[in-house]
Order: structure tokens, then sequence, then C-alpha cells
């Protein structure tokens, strides 16, 4: 497959890395020439999008431009303003349990511990609480914070903080993970890392993720394809090339589709 021609939006096929074995466990979530955005004030037109089951599809574009809109809209708390939004071929018509979405503000409760924290959504569901705590303790130590399940929020770090959101994120067992930013508030040495956990924790789950960001490195090392928004619409949709891997930096391929991403940006 070519990583340097473009990819007709509403075309996804399946990536191979990520198929294999678990794809099945994520969901397809598709946009057929929608309008989005708020009555009088669309941010996006004309958008056809196929996010295949299991893969991570990236979201960049400059400021404005519509990518936070795009992921409440497949998270369901925005309604497609004209056209088709559907999950798993059913129209998706608001928020549901099986898609979890990630803020760049973690969001936790203040007064409630690390570890009741991550339970909440699963006691909300009516999880058993042995249930809950054992999946909340499991979570919080597959990102590293097991000793710190009795923490407060505010006497653990930012991006501790935001390896609880993920946690809590992950323990529902989502079919699909819309990430907004996540990371954009870390320093570079932190999101790197953040960034290599993400990987490491969302293997095996099969989990359909979109994860917008405004950091063009970051969206070709995670994403299997990079939705490039502009213009009002999305203007193309890319294979990239070796995707999480830290060594494909100097990739050829990479660094075109670094070029062609930063000149669709305009910078």
């Amino acid at each position: 497959m070519s990583t340097s021609s473009k990819t007709v939006p509403g075309t996804s096929p399946e990536p191979e890395a990520r198929a294999a074995g678990t794809a099945g466990r994520g969901t397809r979530l598709v946009l057929a020439g929608a309008r989005l955005g708020r009555p009088g004030a669309p941010a996006l037109d004309g958008v056809d999008l196929d996010v295949a089951p299991g893969e991570i599809l990236t979201v960049v574009g400059p400021s404005g431009c519509g990518k936070s809109t795009l992921l409440r809209t497949l998270a369901g708390l925005l309604a497609p303003l004209a056209g088709e939004l559907t999950q798993d071929g059913h129209p998706l018509s608001g928020p549901a349990a099986d898609r979890a979405l990630i803020f760049q503000e973690d969001a936790l409760l203040p007064w409630r511990t690390l570890r009741a924290n991550v339970e909440l959504p699963l006691a909300i569901r009516g999880v058993p609480r042995a249930e809950r705590r054992g999946r909340a303790r499991a979570w919080l130590e597959r990102v590293g914070l097991g000793a710190h399940a009795g923490q407060l929020p505010h006497r653990v770090s930012g991006g501790q903080r935001q390896r609880v959101q993920l946690a809590r994120a992950l323990a529902a067992r989502p079919r699909a993970v819309l990430m907004d930013e996540p990371f954009g508030a870390l320093d570079a040495q932190t999101r790197a890392g953040m960034q290599d956990l993400l990987v490491e924790v969302l293997r095996g789950t099969g989990a359909t993720v979109v994860f917008v960001t405004h950091d063009v490195d970051e969206a070709l090392f995670l994403g299997d394809r990079v939705a490039l928004l502009a213009a009002g619409g999305v203007a193309a949709v890319r294979d990239v090339p070796r995707p999480r891997d830290r060594g494909a930096h100097d990739d050829p391929a990479r660094l075109a589709l670094r070029r062609d991403v930063l000149t669709s940006l305009g910078t």
C-alpha cells in the first residue's frame, strides 16, 4: 500500500498491526455526508469518514477547524446537523458506555482516591463492588500507579492524573476511546512517556481510538491513519508509515507525510 498517496475519506482498510485477533472487539464509526456543529454555526460540512474497528485514527488541523466538534459528535454529545452517523451500521444517537471520552483536563473528583475515581463509572453501571475494585486495582497497576491507589488527585502530578484518567476509561472496557488532546498540557518528556503508555495499555483491548492533537509528530507516531481537517471539512485521510515505531522518525515515507501534513496546516 502506498503511504504517500491520499486515501479517499470514507475508506478504511483495517490496519494489519491492530486487526489480528483484536479488531472484532472494537467498533466501526462512520460519518457520511455529515454537517457538524451547532445549529446556525456549522464547523464541518460534507464529512465522509470511516473509522475501522481497532484502528487508531489521529486528527490534526488548525485551531478552530472543528477537531473537538468532530470528536464530540462521535461521542454522541452533538447530533449531526445533516447526513448520517452510525456505529457498526446502526444510527448513533447519543452517548453510550461503550464510547469513552478523554479530555485534556483530567476531570478527576478531588475528594475521591485514585482507586475510587477509577471505580466510579463502574459503580454507576452497577458493577459489583468486588469486581470494580479488582478492575480498578488492575488498571492502576497497568498504568504504573498501583502504589498510589489510596492517594487523592492533588497529591500526584499532572502526568499521573492523566494516567488515572486513562485507567478509568479503559477499566470500563469501552469499544471506542475518543481522546481530545489528552497530553497537550504535559511537558515533552512526560508527553512521550504517556504516548508509549497509551500504546502499551491499548495492546490487547482491540478498542477503536480517535485521537485529536495539535502535535503533528504525536499524530504520526500514534496513528494508523491521520485525518487532516481544513477549510470546514476533512481534506484527506492518509496512511501512516510504521505507526508506533520510535525508530521511524527519519523514515523517508514518514518524513514526506510529515511535510505534507505541515503544508496542509500552513506551517
